[in-house]
């Protein structure tokens, strides 16, 4: 690999499937956001089709798959709104992998996990709305990763 071509970021975005889609319109927002800052591996989680029954794949084949994508990541990007036992997992598995971790919080909406909101490690980004979240998202890239 040619050591001056910049290898494109590799973003994990987590969000609900099967804890609940009730942020399903701001989730496809924000992933089409972070498409312009790097490549999401979690495209799908903006699919239309996706209910809260999740994918019609076998449970292995996605815990394989997910897990896959977040050794390969640069970093994770998790909604966590709304509360989700998959979404704590992929935060807990990246947090013990080193991953840099930023968590989205849209407020007024209830009370986030003080084992999320606790950990120190995790820079927590609160948000009333999409247009707010997006300006504050473009601060966090434009300022760490030179955009």
């Amino acid at each position: 690999m040619d050591p001056t071509v910049e290898e494109e970021m590799k973003i994990y975005f987590a969000a609900s499937i099967r804890g609940g889609r009730d942020y399903a319109r701001e989730y496809k927002a924000i992933l089409s956001q972070l498409s312009t800052y790097g490549k999401v591996l979690t495209e799908h989680i903006a699919d239309d089709k996706l209910d809260d029954r999740g994918e019609n794949i076998s449970e292995t084949a996605i815990f394989e798959r997910d897990t896959g994508w977040l050794r390969e990541s640069d970093i994770i990007i998790a909604e966590v709104t709304q509360p989700s036992l998959g979404v704590g997992y992929e935060i807990a598995l990246g947090e013990s992998l080193g991953k840099r971790i930023i968590c989205l919080f849209k407020q007024k909406s209830g009370n986030l996990s003080a084992m999320i909101k606790g950990n120190r490690k995790f820079e927590m980004i609160e948000y009333t709305s999409i247009d707010e979240l997006s300006t504050k998202l473009k601060q966090i890239f434009k300022k760490n990763y030179l955009l």
